[in-house]
């Protein structure tokens, strides 16, 4: 396999300088300078397991695949504010005033650059720090030159760029997103349908940068940016981090349905008072993330082929603005269960999570490993990484894997795929063949 070494510069592009981009870059600053572990990363203090369990052959991940260290990443971020990152992270309100300080001269570096935005996918905040173009085509090539420009100032090797910017109102795709040719003509004829989120895509993919979309929109899970992602040899990723009501679901159903125990109703509702709380009360960015939400007990659960526990499973999800939370989210669900003979029990859950605390390392992991994938000319749909997804891309035909254990198996199956180590299928009949 052609795996290349991570020589040079890893640039980071991020759509969104806000409390989970901020977070991300004074996380990643802090374990450079030993000042907290990497708690929460997959790629920084996870293990795999190698061969038989008796070869007792379990290395950190980063210490088996070839990934770009830390200190090599290079950061730059669009935003309709023009705060720099250090302003920005002051506002967000996620970290404390001395772990902002020691991040201050890191993050004063970063100065977003004009975005590309539309008031009508976002309808709850906006900014004076926008692009101006008479096509959106001309947008997207305004992008192009941000990210020439960026690689030139930097002197970055290769670019991963994640969207860390807002929910933005759902949209279904259409005929114009269907392909290449049709995308590029709407971008030319300036439609209406074609969202921000989409814009920075193709800007990311034409100019040969993979793309990861951490909000539910409309974006790298069309056919014609997925085209481009062939077309280019690129990875794309998505959708929508799998940070803190979604990760409990993913935890749980699985255990539920492993053990046969139905499910008759299933409550969430979360409050939060950040950025992401204000956009989402606008009722069409709440629909993009409902539906993103709602998708993985439907997934797991598999109620068409286990009627008798799911069929009738009552699944209502709720997300209420409440500005004194701030970042820190509380997600409440209450789960009606039932077991042997019919009896019914109940499961309840009250999640005060820290929404940027867990996305954080979601954003680190996603960038190391779409770098090790594109250094490893895998193009296309990752579904390797649906792990941090809460509406994971798949191929046409195919159905999302939603538990979070099988995806946890994929995803260390792949990496020893990429380094030629056997898969590993946890049947161990070969310690029981003899008793000798």
């Amino acid at each position: 396999m052609d795996l290349k070494a991570p020589k040079g510069k890893l640039g980071v592009l991020i759509p969104g300088l806000g409390a989970v981009s901020t977070t991300f870059i004074a996380g990643v600053d802090a374990i450079i300078k030993k000042q907290t572990p990497p708690i929460g990363s997959l790629t920084q203090m996870g293990t795999i397991r190698l061969g038989k369990r008796t070869e007792n052959r379990s290395p950190k991940i980063k210490d088996f695949v070839p990934l770009a260290e830390l200190s090599d990443l290079v950061f730059g971020a669009w935003d309709i504010f023009k705060e720099d990152a250090y302003q920005a992270a002051c506002n967000a309100q996620v970290l404390s005033p001395p772990d902002l300080e020691q991040a201050r001269e890191a993050l004063e570096k970063i100065k977003p650059m004009s975005a590309v935005f539309d008031h009508e996918y976002v309808k709850n905040i906006d900014g004076p720090n926008k692009k101006s173009a008479a096509t959106k085509m001309q947008l997207a090539e305004m992008l192009m030159e941000d990210i020439e420009n960026f690689r030139k100032t930097n002197g970055t090797t290769r670019d991963v760029m994640i969207w860390c910017a807002s929910t933005e109102a759902y949209i279904e795709p259409t005929e114009i997103h269907s392909s290449l040719e049709k995308f590029e003509a709407a971008l030319r004829n300036n439609d209406p349908l074609i969202a921000p989120s989409m814009i920075y895509a193709y800007a990311a993919l034409k100019s040969g940068v993979p793309f990861l979309m951490g909000a539910p929109n409309l974006a790298v899970d069309t056919l014609a940016i997925q085209e481009l992602a062939m077309a280019q040899g690129l990875p794309i990723a998505g959708k929508d981090f799998k940070t803190g009501q979604t990760l409990i679901k993913t935890i749980l159903a699985p255990g539920l349905k492993s053990r046969m125990l139905g499910v008759e109703g299933w409550f969430s509702t979360n409050i939060l008072g950040n950025r992401d709380g204000e956009v989402l009360d606008d009722p069409m960015s709440f629909r993009s993330k409902e539906v993103s939400k709602k998708g993985a007990l439907d997934y797991i659960l598999q109620p068409d082929t286990y009627p008798d526990l799911y069929k009738d499973l009552y699944h209502k999800v709720r997300i209420n603005y409440y500005p004194p939370r701030g970042d820190q989210k509380e997600g409440w669900d209450n789960i009606d269960i039932f077991g042997w003979m019919g009896y019914k029990m109940q499961i309840k859950i009250d999640f005060l999570c820290r929404d940027s605390i867990l996305a954080a390392p979601i954003v680190l992991d996603l960038v190391l490993f779409t770098d090790l994938a594109l250094r490893n000319n895998m193009r296309g749909i990752q579904e390797w990484l649906s792990f941090y997804f809460k509406a994971p891309m798949v191929a046409p035909n195919l159905y999302p894997e939603h538990d979070l254990f099988i995806q946890l198996t994929k995803l260390k199956n792949t990496l020893r795929w990429m380094m030629g180590e056997e898969l590993i299928t946890h049947l161990g009949h070969e310690y029981y063949d003899s008793y000798e």
